[in-house]
């Protein structure tokens, strides 16, 4: 494979443009307005019809405040859902910061989160085997379920699950360790933190703006995952050198891409004259 050809999440990961988006704002309980997300342009006209949001041509505020804020949020959601225009509804709470390490300022539904351009957490593992040594040998691969809302049938890492409220990155990649995976709490506590990977990109929901909290797990060669929650649709543990070339092809969602890219770096596996310039180009992504 032709190394400029190679591993496409890296410009996918922030290729979006924000001519066509709106600053999108919530009035916090102090009165200041403080910027959340962004909304697309073309959403202008449908927003303006909400009392509780203030639409100008210099961008969207959520101005019900206190404890009106979540419910009017709430009640624009299902206008918005009704209207065709949040999809993937999951009945699942999503926090909503100003800044990632800053105070929940609401509590949305999972799928509006992308239409609003909001900042959410998710939390990946590659799952991996090893040699005596501890250099990795095969990696773990699943395929997306063809009813997920997003990104039906594609590959992805052996765990990857979005962080609802009320939970850390690691408490979710336990969650999602056995719903996903099968593996128990015990097996997936020893995973080993990577990268905070950070993307922001026009996906056809609105923008995913999203940091992606990778972990490394070792599994036992007799250890084979089993999904429990029906998101996935099978599991392939592949020699290491053809997952790698599997998530270089783009065969990958962009996420599961990134966080396999880190993995890959992070243990030494590509050839020598492509590690410098894919790190410099994943470390541009990342936040810690």
């Amino acid at each position: 494979m032709h190394p400029r050809r190679a591993w496409p999440a890296l410009l996918e990961a922030r290729r979006s443009d924000v001519s066509r988006r709106l600053p999108f704002a919530l009035r916090d309980d102090d009165g200041f307005e403080r910027r959340v997300g962004s909304v697309a342009r073309a959403h202008a006209g449908e927003l303006a019809g909400f009392d509780a949001l203030r639409v100008t041509p210099r961008g969207v505020t959520l101005i019900a405040a206190g404890e009106d804020r979540n419910a009017a949020w709430a009640e624009i959601n299902r206008a918005l859902r009704e209207a065709g225009l949040l999809l993937g509804w999951r009945d699942e709470p999503y926090a909503v910061h100003h800044a990632a390490d800053g105070p929940v300022l609401a509590v949305v539904e999972r799928a509006a989160a992308r239409f609003f351009g909001l900042l959410t957490l998710a939390a990946h593992a590659n799952g991996y085997v090893a040699d005596a040594s501890g250099r990795p040998t095969r990696l773990w691969i699943a395929r997306r379920a063809a009813t997920k809302a997003t990104d039906p049938g594609r590959l992805d890492n052996l765990i990857g699950g979005g962080v609802p409220h009320g939970q850390a990155p690691f408490e979710t990649l336990l969650r999602e360790g056995f719903e996903e995976a099968g593996l128990d709490a015990a097996q997936v506590a020893q995973a080993v933190p990577g990268a905070v990977i950070e993307l922001r990109r026009d996906v056809p929901e609105g923008l995913q703006h999203e940091r992606l909290h990778v972990h490394d797990l070792r599994l036992a060669p007799d250890v084979a995952p089993v999904n429990r929650d029906g998101e996935v649709a099978d599991f392939a543990c592949h020699p290491i050198d053809a997952a790698l070339a599997i998530a270089a092809s783009g065969e990958m969602t962009v996420d599961a891409e990134l966080v396999t890219l880190d993995f890959a770096l992070r243990h030494r596996l590509l050839a020598a004259e492509a590690m410098a310039p894919l790190r410099a180009r994943l470390d541009a992504l990342c936040v810690e």
